[in-house]
């Protein structure tokens, strides 16, 4: 706790830096740090002055053997097994960028229609998760599909820890239904695959120059508005040492599309160095799979019955609605806890 405040100390003389707003980027990220750091020392203070008062409340009913106290113990008690609880959690949130913004990048995979439509789906289920968090959501870039749903899409998600809870989706989620476009009917599996990467200004694991990049501008399509749809304010980037594409269209400006489609470059090329870090210490160790694509690490069955299971973790529930609608904090801290015990945090 003294290091985090010391991080609190050094922040509020940033902040206090006139000269700091000269980069209004940079300028938000540090306050938006030192918010973070200060609800975070908040929180356990406010724990620790719980658990003192819950200390003296034994200490009182113990000696005077006061029934009337016991309903007011009961509820103390579980209120501190809740905080502490959530205390736990946010210790498992300790990599380097778990505190920071994401994106969320949806990609439909087999499956034809279905999995695009599936891919829409997981979209709406990642938009009311993070709403429920009270995160902040930007649309950042949208393919639409062919008949129904969409091809890709990517999310900015803004908020304390988003990036620390929100990778524990990254992988590929596998849906079981009877599909609803062919007129048979018939039983139908499709895929899609989620990434999950850290938003950040620069980070030393990821260096990019001018030549690294390749850039086109096109006439945004989608649902963007009158004024995105006729102007050539998209944003492609391909990044040639490695092929990666990052497109933008969500802005009117053509300079905020390429710095936003520059942001996503960075955290996917920051996500790829961090999941090779993890690989080559799971080599090591002679634990590393290759992540195939039909590998799954989650499935949404909802023929012939309905249920949610993932995987890595094997936690389940019946209530797939729910999940679909966002509720899925559940199946991430199951994967945080066995993240840790599997020794890959």
């Amino acid at each position: 706790m003294a290091g985090k405040r010391a991080q609190i100390e050094t922040l509020e003389v940033q902040s206090a830096d006139p000269g700091l707003w000269n980069d209004p980027r940079q300028a938000q990220g540090v306050l938006q740090r030192l918010t973070r750091l200060k609800t975070e020392v908040e929180q356990w203070t406010s724990l620790e002055a719980r658990l003192d008062g819950l200390a003296e409340l034994l200490e009182l009913a113990a000696a005077e053997d006061e029934q009337s106290l016991r309903g007011d113990l009961a509820v103390e008690i579980t209120g501190a097994k809740h905080d502490l609880d959530r205390r736990e959690l946010a210790l498992l949130l300790s990599g380097h960028y778990d505190d920071g913004d994401t994106f969320i990048s949806i990609q439909a995979g087999m499956g034809g229609t279905d999995a695009q439509d599936w891919a829409e789906m997981l979209l709406r289920m990642y938009t009311r998760w993070a709403e429920s968090r009270g995160y902040t959501v930007n649309l950042v870039d949208q393919s639409d599909g062919d008949e129904a749903g969409i091809k890709s899409a990517t999310l900015e998600v803004r908020g304390p820890y988003a990036y620390g809870y929100a990778r524990a989706e990254a992988g590929v989620h596998r849906l079981i239904r009877l599909s609803p476009f062919n007129a048979a009917h018939t039983r139908q599996t499709s895929f899609a695959r989620i990434e999950v990467m850290p938003e950040v200004d620069d980070a030393p694991e990821v260096v990019i120059t001018h030549d690294d990049l390749r850039i086109d501008v096109f006439r945004s399509g989608g649902k963007g508005g009158q004024g995105v749809n006729t102007t050539d304010s998209a944003v492609r980037l391909t990044h040639l040492p490695t092929g990666l594409v990052v497109t933008c269209q969500n802005e009117r400006s053509q300079i905020q599309n390429r710095e936003t489609a520059l942001r996503v470059l960075r955290g996917r090329l920051l996500e790829r160095e961090l999941q090779r870090q993890v690989e080559a210490r799971s080599r090591l160790r002679g634990e590393y799979r290759d992540a195939a694509f039909g590998s799954q690490m989650r499935t949404y069955y909802l023929h012939p019955s309905t249920m949610v299971k993932d995987h890595r973790t094997d936690h389940e529930t019946s209530n797939v609605q729910a999940v679909l609608d966002g509720q899925i904090d559940n199946f991430i801290e199951a994967y945080l806890r066995w993240n840790v015990s599997e020794g890959s945090a």
